[in-house]
């Protein structure tokens, strides 16, 4: 890993500024979590957090906290039904919104996380990446980034790569203004939630190296 801070708001501010933006944002929505999590229990059982482990900044494993938005069910031989069998109205609903990823709030305040950077993706994927690939991890993990405003998981990854890795190369004050005010307005419109016809993000197989166009 080469990066280095661009100026002082990324050497100083930004983690700063994302612990008092989460620690706001908690007091503010927390009876929207309240009533999110007594539906999810209601609704889905427990337990009402979904946690998976996730890369974040230099590749060093967290925990990640989402609202649950999928059944258990399995099939005959005990293997989870695939995404779109499990994925009910309700958590249909949740990802609309964006609901669901509320707890990564606690992620934020933990360091694990900042507001804006690259989505953390699933562990599975670290051996699949290429040098380009894991500069992702340069910086910490967001919970909104880039990519999310420029398609969200309705582009390709390799879309998705390049909007991360530009944003890890033009880290500033007023751009992550900017894209916190675009993800509201992305969540409103509720655009580039799925994938086209999936019901998730597909599965990142890994590429060849490429540097972006």
């Amino acid at each position: 890993m080469n990066h280095k801070p661009y100026g002082p708001y990324e050497k100083y501010v930004k983690r700063i500024q994302d612990f008092l933006c989460a620690l706001l944002a908690l007091i503010v929505l927390s009876p929207v979590l309240l009533i999110v999590a007594v539906l999810v229990r209601c609704k889905l059982g427990s337990p009402v957090l979904f946690t998976q482990d996730r890369p974040g900044k230099d590749g060093k494993i967290f925990r990640l906290y989402k609202f649950r938005t999928m059944t258990d069910e399995k099939d005959q031989n005990g293997n989870p039904l695939p995404d779109e069998k499990r994925l009910t109205g309700f958590g249909k609903r949740l990802r609309a919104t964006s609901l669901d990823e509320l707890p990564e709030l606690l992620n934020m305040l933990k360091g694990d996380m900042s507001v804006v950077g690259p989505r953390p993706l699933l562990v599975q994927y670290l051996p699949r990446y290429n040098r380009y690939h894991a500069r992702r991890h340069e910086v910490r993990p967001g919970f909104t980034g880039l990519a999310q405003v420029h398609g969200r998981n309705a582009i390709t990854w390799k879309e998705k790569f390049d909007w991360d890795i530009k944003y890890v190369d033009h880290i500033t004050f007023l751009g992550d203004w900017k894209i916190i005010f675009e993800t509201l307005k992305t969540v409103v419109m509720r655009e580039g939630i799925n994938a086209q016809g999936m019901a998730t993000m597909s599965e990142f197989m890994g590429e060849e190296e490429y540097e972006p166009e």
